[in-house]
Formats: structure tokens, sequence, C-alpha cells
């Protein structure tokens, strides 16, 4: 690193660096803290209130406007003593973001221009208005129809901002459509909750309600703040468009599982008490593999109060961050040449009486039960691979998937020796064998002093985009920077739509005289053997995965553009119908929002890119070689003719190359303006998607190339822009 750019990190720090308040006493003092939560409920609620709220939640039972006007009371008084001056309804716009609005509680007393004072209605509560039309909605919303509307989520708790209380709610539009991902989600949630309630009714007839859980491992990179703010590409796309790799980074792998550098430390557990304080149960914090990359990761939950929580932790994380001197990226690939960033989706379903669906049982019946829910997820990833991988591909997230250890674009399912034993043993026996589960085993290590490992019925594979893990699957194909709801929407959906298949299959033989357990093993025999194209246990990124794949009917798709599609397929709308999810207009206006995202995420990192090359790396590049050339005239000018050629030779190729990159990156920087200026003039989104993809994006690695030969030649003190050596490694 220059010495410039090392002060400037090190006086950054210094007035960066602060004392944070220190944890005082248990995590449990505090946790939730400020969150209005059951047992603050309790306290600020009446009994009748408190328990139409809980009926809302756990039950589906509407909440009359009445007991919404006394919720809003107890919640704004709690509020009030917690510092809160405002309210806000908490939505996620079709942006992957959340978005937000801040009203005062404040209201004239009486007449206009007379005093005030502070009110909340449940009016207030349960619904606003923000404008429907300034979001993406895909054609839902023209300019002059603003009207549209969030409303209360009451299955997630409301909780204290700094001074404002923050609602959780859905976003929709005058005419009804989701506008957001909250609403397809509680959708979601609740298609699988009847599917999965009706199927387990076959096992035990106690079952009341199943739960959808999720548990999301959030990856992220941190850099020096001054060293981001003079990185325009990190700046302005949340990548580095240009830079060429380190000598070390983590091919000696040393920085996974490492030990937390000192300043990591603190943050995170900044970052922690800060969490704990809004509920949200972080439990692991580790190094990653690539350097300055780092994960946390929470207990599992509920998957919709799961997902506000994982919103709500990477807006902490970007805010807690500043306070410690840092940038955080959560960019799914901010440095070329090492790990990517995911979120890997751990996914489960479990029953009122607490029996997890995807952990093998105890009994027979609780085995056959087991296999029932795993046979079916695995039916609805192999019917809808092309539609999950959808469901997660962005412009972001596609320079992630297949490098790096990042699970490949071919959606496939692991489950392991075990596992898929047992499913080819079904496959090939009678309904009247017994399945049976093994226990877990003992590995004994043969040292004394150490005891026995027990060993998961499944080991893990890296390289799986879909894998099962011992009681869950684990989606580890989902994007850093994602809306986890995006892929549990269709999870959810396709799920829900196999298992309503399998009670209908199920069901009809039972109709014709078959025994009940002998119906549900004939089904899975059948559905075993079909679904069999997805199961894949190998190595993901091996080119003889990738050939095996098309064979089996798998969708192999790379264009991002163009896997969009999916979701707009004559059997993904009707699915999706089937189970009151999405609409098919709802399906078209997401596809355009995704479009539109595509194409500007591209345009902005191709202007960004020009600018770099035309306003800083040429600039920089031409005033290093006119350096040269004067060495080489003043070599002429004092040494013998025949000493001058042989002592500036270097110096005259190192001076013809950076003319021939100069010139390779201004031709291809203009191409590219040309090929912008040509997808600009498509009016389908598609269509012009689809040139951002095919002539757009391919200049972005030639440029790069001879960039980035360039930074090895100009001298080091000239180069402005941090090197990755600088970059990847805290100080």
């Amino acid at each position: 690193m220059s010495s410039l750019r090392f002060n400037a990190v090190e006086e950054a720090f210094k007035k960066k660096a602060l004392v944070v308040e220190s944890p005082v006493g248990l995590i449990s003092d505090y946790f939730g803290q400020y969150v209005f939560n059951r047992t603050t409920m309790s306290k600020y609620l009446s009994v009748d209130t408190l328990k139409a709220v809980q009926d809302a939640v756990d039950n589906g039972v509407s909440l009359e406007r009445g007991i919404a006007d006394h919720v809003a009371a107890g919640m704004k008084k709690w509020a009030m003593e917690k510092g809160a001056t405002h309210y806000s309804h908490w939505f996620q716009p079709l942006t992957e973001g959340t978005a937000e609005k801040h009203d005062s509680f404040i209201e004239y007393v009486g007449m206009p221009g007379g005093g005030v004072m502070e009110s909340f209605s449940g009016k207030l509560l349960a619904q606003q208005e923000p404008d429907a039309s300034s979001f993406p909605n895909g054609g839902i919303r023209s300019t002059f129809e603003a009207r549209g509307y969030t409303a209360w989520d009451p299955s997630s708790p409301a909780f204290v901002m700094d001074d404002t209380l923050v609602i959780p709610t859905i976003f929709i539009s005058y005419t009804g459509e989701s506008l957001d991902f909250k609403a397809p989600l509680l959708k979601s949630i609740n298609a699988i909750d009847k599917a999965a309630t009706a199927v387990c009714k076959y096992f035990d007839t106690n079952v009341k309600r199943v739960t959808c859980y999720l548990g999301w491992e959030q990856e992220f990179f941190l850099v020096d703040e001054s060293l981001f703010a003079t990185r325009p590409d990190l700046a302005l796309t949340g990548r580095t468009l240009i830079g060429h790799e380190s000598a070390k980074n983590q091919q000696l792998e040393d920085h996974y599982f490492g030990s937390v550098p000192s300043r990591v430390v603190s943050y995170m557990r900044d970052l922690e008490f800060v969490a704990y304080k809004y509920g949200i149960p972080i439990k692991t914090r580790h190094n990653e593999v690539a350097p300055n990359q780092f994960e946390l990761a929470p207990l599992y939950g509920e998957a919709n109060l799961s997902n506000d929580q994982n919103l709500l932790v990477m807006s902490l994380m970007k805010k807690v961050a500043r306070r410690h001197g840092f940038r955080l990226l959560l960019h799914e690939k901010p440095f070329a040449g090492v790990n990517g960033s995911g979120k890997h989706n751990n996914w489960s379903l479990g029953t009122n009486t607490g029996i997890g669906l995807l952990t093998p049982g105890k009994t027979p019946l609780e085995d056959l039960q087991f296999i029932t829910f795993l046979v079916n997820t695995l039916m609805a990833v192999y019917k809808h691979n092309g539609l999950l991988k959808a469901s997660i591909m962005t412009a972001n997230n596609s320079h992630r998937l297949g490098a790096n250890e990042a699970p490949p674009t071919i959606v496939s399912a692991f489950l392991g020796s075990h596992i898929s034993s047992v499913l080819d043993k079904i496959e090939n026996s009678t309904s009247e064998e017994v399945i049976k589960m093994d226990d877990k085993k003992f590995l004994k290590l043969g040292i004394p002093h150490i005891p026995e490992v027990l060993l998961d019925n499944t080991d893990r594979n890296r390289t799986s985009p879909f894998a099962f893990t011992g009681n869950r699957f684990e989606f580890r194909a989902v994007g850093s920077s994602a809306n986890c709801a995006t892929s549990l929407i269709v999870i959810n959906s396709i799920v829900a739509t196999q298992l309503n298949e399998f009670k209908k299959d199920v069901d009809g033989r039972i109709a014709k005289g078959v025994k009940k357990e002998n119906a549900i093993f004939e089904v899975l025999q059948e559905y075993i053997k079909l679904s069999k194209p997805i199961r894949f246990d190998g190595n993901g990124y091996s080119e003889e995965w990738r050939q095996e794949a098309v064979k089996r009917g798998l969708n192999s798709e790379t264009c991002v553009p163009e896997i969009y599609k999916e979701y707009t397929k004559p059997e993904t709308i009707e699915m999706f119908k089937s189970v009151g999810v999405l609409s098919e207009k709802e399906l078209y206006a997401r596809n355009e929002v995704k479009w539109d995202t595509y194409i500007k995420k591209i345009q902005i990192e191709a202007r960004v890119l020009g600018d770099l090359c035309l306003n800083h790396v040429i600039p920089i590049v031409t005033k290093y070689q006119s350096l040269l050339l004067d060495n080489v005239v003043k070599m002429q000018a004092i040494f013998l003719e025949e000493e001058a050629v042989e002592l500036s030779s270097m110096n005259k190729e190192l001076i013809k190359e950076i003319s021939q990159r100069v010139c390779h990156i201004k031709k291809n920087v203009d191409a590219m303006v040309e090929a912008r200026k040509i997808a600009n003039r498509k009016e389908d989104e598609y269509e012009k998607a689809m040139v951002y993809h095919n002539q757009v994006l391919p200049f972005f690695d030639k440029i790069r190339y001879d960039v980035d030969k360039l930074e090895l030649i100009v001298d080091n003190q000239m180069w402005t822009l941090p090197k990755y050596r600088e970059l990847l490694f805290i100080r």
C-alpha cells in the first residue's frame, strides 16, 4: 500500500474509533427489549386483547378493528416509554430491500392551530397509504394511479428503532395485487400449512398446524471505510469492476475459521449486542473462506419472522460497520478470484405436536412420515428446478454461482449415501417391508482421551445447491444481498402443490380399497422413481455433471434474463394459482421488475467501468508512460548509442505494451457505450435485458483484462485506486 493510502486508513480509523456500549449481565436480561413481543404485550394489553392477537397469529383468526385500537394504545405507550416520537410502516417493496415513512404521534387537540397531543389509533396501526407507483410494480400501477396500501402483519412484532415505532406490514396495490415480498410469503406459508397438515393427518390426527422454519446464514465482507471511499466501483456498484488479484488471497486456506481480527471481533460483539436487543438470536460468528469475509447465523425460527429479522440485521450490520471504520459489502461477488458471499437458507417443517417433518422418526410410522415429506420435497424440486433457480438468480449472484465453493447453476438435491440407500430400498421393496432409518452411528477414533464422535445420517456436499443436512434442506444458492422471501415463496409453493397432488393420489388409491399405509407406500415408490434425476451426490462443479444434467432433463440455462421466463411458464402460473400465492398478473409484473432491475444493474456497472477507465486508469497510465518516454530520451542523451539501446530496451517494451493496452481499453469502452445505446432503444424489457446480457456484459471481462495487466506495470505510488492486497486484508 502506498504511504498516502496507508496513512488515510490509519487516520480514518482513529477518527472513527469510539467507545461503544458494552453488554452488562446475561444476554437473556436485555434480549428483545426493543421488541413489542408477547412478553411485553402481556404488560401493556388486556387479557382479552392479548388473547385476540395470539389467536390471530397462531390460528389465523381475523382481528377486529376495535381490538386494533386497544393494541395501538398499548403499543404507543410502550414505544413512547422507549423514547419513540414517530411511527412507521416497514415493508418490503420489489427492490429486495425495505422501505419506511415516518409520521409523528402528534395530532391537533380540537381545531387546527391549537395545541397538540400524542395519538395513535388502530386505523393508523392497521394501514397506511404510500405511493404505489413510485416503487417497482411491473406496470400494475401507473404514475397517475398512486394509491397503494400497507397493512399490519401481527405475526411479526413491532419494534422501536431510534425514535420510531416500526411496524412490519405487507404492501398491496389499490386493486389488491401484491407489490412486495411479505404478502406472497405469508400466502405461501399458509398454503404449505394447509397442504402439510392434511398429509400429516394420515399419521397423526392431533396435528392441527404445520409451521415453516427458516435458518439463514449471512456471509459478508468488511473493508476499511477510507479505502472504500476511494473506489468508485465499490461505492456505486458494491463490487470491484477492476483489480488484479493479490499474490496471496485464500489459497493457503488460512482465513477460514481462523482467529477473528480484533477490530472485527469488536464489530461483531457490538452488532450482536444491538441485534439481541431487537430479538434477533445471533448464535454463530466466524471467519469465512476469503480474506475479510465473515459469517453470522441465528437460531432457526418461524420463516416470516426469521426473514424480517434477516432484513433488519442487514440494516444493523451496515450501521454498526460505520461505527468501527468499516464498510459492509453484501454483494455476492465483490472481489474476483476469491469466494463470493451467499445466504444459505435452511428450510424445514414442524408440527404443532413438536414433530420435525424432515427428521427421521423413532417408529416405522414416523419414518414413513419423514420419507413422505422428504420424497415430496424432492418431487417438487425436480418438477420446478428451473423455477427454483430463477428465484435466486440476479445480476449480482450470477458472478458467484459455480465458482469458489458456491453451488453451480444447475439445481440438484444431495441426500447422502445413507438416505439415498433407503430410498433405493423403498423403490425396490414391497409395502409389507418395514421402513427403518438407522440411528446416528458412533465413529471411534482410537484416541483414548477423545470421546466418540456422533455421525449424522448424511454428509455435507458444498457443491450441492439443495442439500439435505439431517433434519432440513439447505438451499445454498441464495445470494447474500437477497431477500430470503424470494426463494421461500417458491419452495413453499412448489412443495404445497406437490403435497396436494400426493394427497389426491393417495386418496384415490384408498377410495379403490387399498390400505392407507400401502397406498402411501405405492405413491412414494412412484415418486422416488420419477424424481431420481434430481438426486446427485457427486461433484457439482465437474463438466461430466453438466453433461449428465442435460441428459436428465434438468434446467441448465445460465442467462439471467432468460431464466426469469420460468416464472411465466403455463405450468408455473397454474402452480401458483392453485395454492393462491401469486396471480398471473402478479407473476408477469414481477418479471418486468426483474428484467428492469437486471438492466439497471448492468447499465450502472458499464457506466462506472467506462468512467474508471477514461478518468482514472488511462490518465494515470499515460502519465507513467510519459515518464518512461522521458527516461528513454535521457538514456539516449547520456549513454553511447549501443549502451542506450540496451539500457532503455525494457522501457521501450513497456511503452509499447502500455500503448497497445490503452488502445484496447479505449476501443472496448467505446464499443460498450455503443452496445448500451442499442440496448436502450429496445422497448420490450426482456429484449433490452437480453441485449445487455449478450452485447454489453461481455465487454466487462475484455476491458478488465487490460486494466489489470496495466495495474502490474504502473508505479504503485501513482496508481490511485486501492489494490486487492490492500482491500482484502484488515489493518
